[in-house]
């Protein structure tokens, strides 16, 4: 693993360093970049300016690795009221939701529950959900959480990770008929045993994966803000038979923002990841730790006022 990368995720466990980074006196400044706010007020006003230019986008309230059930409840309340205060928006906006954020640490059966109401509220808002991945820990618990709720609402998303040796395997068993699948790179520290070490490994899978995916008779999600990953998703698309529409290409907020229009002007779905709330210390790190140019951003806004 990236020595810089290694560092970043580990800084992301630090006490110290969150409680340094989260009161320097820039860092809200920054944060707005890659995060809507800390309201379900402030993600609502930036999926009407998303949607508004042209983009599709989905929310997830930041949190995970919940240990009590009460902030469990509270996440799902976040995301009831969200639903809730989507209105017309619902049409172009669904959520993320990670399933730690929602007891799974607990319990397996809690985190399905309070998944399964985020879906019936998604469900009555007209929109959908989709399952964030995490650490490899959690991916077969996830995929039987998955499991569960598709039973009823067949449109919950997947999220798999090229950089898992397993993920292929995982996209030929969820790209039938309906699924939508999103997949990303990874980006959570992971052992030699069980993920590709080597950038070049990870790129191979994912093209593997968007080859699958693209074979297969569901919507896949490409989730990447790689330019040479992006032209040859449209060349495999359009090797594939696969028009504009019939697949996603899907970027984080703050991230190549002139891209994701530019594609959204060929015709093309693409759904802005957005995050609020106020646990983003952990996002924000997985985020610097994902692209060298993201935290070089970061240090410069640290120690400048501008």
């Amino acid at each position: 693993m990236n020595p810089l990368r290694s560092l970043i995720l580990a800084a992301a466990r630090n006490g110290a360093t969150r409680r340094l980074v989260a009161t320097a006196p820039v860092s809200r400044d920054v944060v707005r970049r890659f995060v809507a706010g800390e309201t379900t007020e402030d993600a609502v006003a930036v999926t009407r300016r998303l949607v508004d230019s042209g983009l599709a986008v989905t929310l997830d309230h930041l949190g995970e690795d919940t240990t009590d059930t009460e902030q469990a409840e509270h996440t799902v309340r976040a995301y009831l009221d969200l639903l809730s205060a989507l209105g017309p928006l619902a049409a172009h906006a669904e959520v993320s939701v990670k399933l730690t954020a929602v007891g799974q640490l607990l319990d397996e059966g809690l985190a399905r529950d309070n998944a399964a109401r985020i879906c019936a509220a998604a469900a009555e808002a007209g929109t959908t959900v989709t399952l964030d991945m995490e650490d490899h820990t959690t991916t077969d618990s996830t995929l039987r959480v998955l499991d569960g709720l598709r039973r009823e609402h067949p449109w919950v998303g997947a999220v798999l990770q090229s950089y898992l040796h397993r993920t292929l395997d995982d996209v030929l068993d969820l790209s039938g008929p309906g699924s939508r699948v999103r997949l990303c790179k990874g980006a959570y520290a992971e052992p030699e045993s069980v993920a590709f070490q080597e950038p070049v490994e990870v790129d191979k899978s994912y093209v593997r994966c968007t080859n699958a995916l693209l074979a297969g008779s569901g919507v896949p999600m490409f989730a990447t803000h790689d330019p040479r990953l992006v032209r040859i998703i449209g060349e495999r698309a359009q090797a594939h038979g696969r028009p504009p529409g019939s697949y996603e290409h899907q970027m984080l907020y703050g991230i190549r923002p002139e891209e994701q229009l530019r594609l959204a002007r060929l015709g093309h779905t693409v759904r802005v990841y957005v995050p609020y709330g106020g646990e983003w210390y952990g996002y924000l790190m997985r985020r610097m730790a994902e692209r060298p140019a993201n935290t070089a951003f970061f240090l410069r806004a640290l120690v400048t006022r501008t």
